[in-house]
């Protein structure tokens, strides 16, 4: 049976009482899954990589390995966290505030799709009118209409360049998410059915799709009649891995019906050639077709997502301190996939100015991974919420917040830009905030941990990060013994 209510639990442990919380409190947020932002984390360092054409390292992302690739993930675990976040909050929260906020984050992905659009066709065509050089695809399309034109219809989200083409599919499922848990609530298995049947009728029917005047024979790349279905999937796995107590069935039958198929998906979708490698598939056939989720494709990342959340040993390891930079991607996975947007064009257009050299692709991929992956990689996401927190509930709003430990204030620094964006924009070098701060009454202080201190930018910084996850090594070993 579905149990929606599970969504309004913590966490997968046994219920707790609980004080009644005071009328003007906020409705509780369910404990973070940490394997799914781990998983989505490195699908979107992933996706970075696969966004540069030439480049070495896409020949050893997920679909060198495999029938599906990090889009299907992501869209997966999109529909899995809608779930968790609103769900449980239709009935924690009212139906009024609960579509307020997926109202809120629809406008915010697009705000985010808008400003990676318009800094491309800028950056674009400084880049044309610098080299002589024209795009070959990407935005090329909204070009040839005009810069005005082609944003506005960018914009407009009726014409979808590639590699700008995931958030406008991510805003329509979002937005639809409350007749999707409106059917879910009525019955799991008829939801998906009727989701089932669209995806089928729009891999039957290819003309079933979104117009898009960059792909007039295509439609969206993304078809969302089809793409639905996977984040449909995303919220039923979530009830059901509440429902089993944060697990899915471990069922030896499907366990190794899973890894059999994943096996077969490696084989015949291995880069074998790409690789300089004898050709191991055991059929002769295209690839599955990724714009409409092909059966192939769905079943690769079905499989994958059993295994993931029915496997105890894969939820320890997301849970240890060597992945807490990929949980942290997975936690602000917009903010993240935009860095990686704009630092996979300038990949793009660096790859297409002056060929995609051996040293230019090291600068290139590790300077995208550093921007996105960032340079405190043992700050735990938790604390980047309660920085979020302490700033919106304060009746007044400070001009930053601050981690503090052992008397000493650290990073990351939450800043009000309405109060200090004219001083910000007047700091220059290697300068930090610390001086716009000094001697400010309004700024708030909150309890941090000894990762609040440690910035990694120096060969001592280094070694004191590799000193720290020693010691918690040392102690989860000591704890598991």
């Amino acid at each position: 049976m579905t149990r929606l209510d599970d969504l309004e639990r913590p966490g997968a442990a046994e219920p707790r009482a609980l004080p009644p919380p005071p009328a003007e409190a906020r409705p509780a947020k369910p404990a973070r899954d940490a394997r799914v932002d781990v998983v989505r984390g490195l699908a979107l360092l992933t996706i970075f990589i696969d966004h540069i054409p030439r480049n070495a390292p896409a020949l050893l992302t997920l679909h060198n390995f495999g029938f599906s690739d990090a889009a299907e993930i992501f869209v997966l675990l999109a529909g899995y966290s809608s779930m968790i976040a609103y769900g449980g909050l239709f009935r924690r929260a009212g139906i009024r505030t609960a579509l307020t906020r997926i109202a809120k984050r629809c406008l915010r992905i697009y705000l985010f799709q808008a400003g990676l659009l318009l800094a491309t066709l800028v950056i674009v065509r400084i880049w044309m009118d610098l080299t002589g050089l024209t795009p070959r695809f990407g935005v090329a399309p909204l070009l040839q209409m005009g810069l005005l034109p082609g944003l506005l219809r960018g914009l407009a989200l009726n014409a979808l360049p590639n590699y700008l083409d995931i958030l406008p599919l991510y805003i329509i499922l979002l937005a639809l998410f409350p007749l999707v848990y409106l059917g879910i609530a009525r019955g799991m298995w008829g939801a998906l059915a009727l989701s089932a049947t669209l995806w089928l009728a729009a891999n039957v029917d290819h003309q079933l799709n979104l117009p898009n005047a960059a792909a007039v024979d295509d439609g969206w790349y993304f078809n969302p009649f089809a793409w639905q279905f996977l984040f449909v999937i995303g919220a039923c796995l979530a009830v059901a891995v509440r429902n089993g107590g944060g697990y899915l069935p471990r069922i030896p039958v499907l366990t190794v019906a899973a890894a059999c198929f994943l096996a077969f998906s490696f084989f015949q979708a291995g880069s074998w050639g790409e690789w300089g490698l004898p050709d191991l598939r055991p059929l002769a056939m295209d690839q599955p077709d990724k714009g409409h989720v092909a059966p192939l494709r769905l079943v690769n990342i079905v499989a994958l997502a059993y295994l993931l959340f029915s496997t105890p040993a894969i939820r320890a390891l997301s849970e240890t301190p060597f992945l807490r930079a990929a949980e942290a991607c997975g936690k602000h996975s917009l903010e993240i996939f935009a860095a990686g947007c704009l630092a996979a064009l300038i990949g793009r257009i660096l790859y297409r100015t002056f060929e995609p050299l051996w040293w230019l692709q090291i600068l290139v991929n590790a300077s995208g991974l550093a921007l996105m992956l960032g340079d405190m990689p043992l700050v735990d996401a938790a604390l980047i919420d309660r920085l979020a927190e302490s700033f919106e509930q304060a009746a007044l709003k400070p001009a930053a917040v601050v981690p503090v430990h052992g008397g000493r204030r650290g990073n990351p620094v939450l800043l009000n830009l309405r109060l200090l964006g004219v001083e910000i924009a007047s700091l220059g070098g290697d300068r930090g905030a610390g001086p716009l701060l000094a001697g400010r009454s309004d700024v708030i202080e909150i309890d941090g941990d000894p990762s609040t201190a440690l910035d990694i930018d120096t060969r001592d910084a280094l070694a004191q990060a590799e000193d720290h996850f020693a010691r918690l090594a040392s102690l989860r070993q000591r704890s598991e013994q």
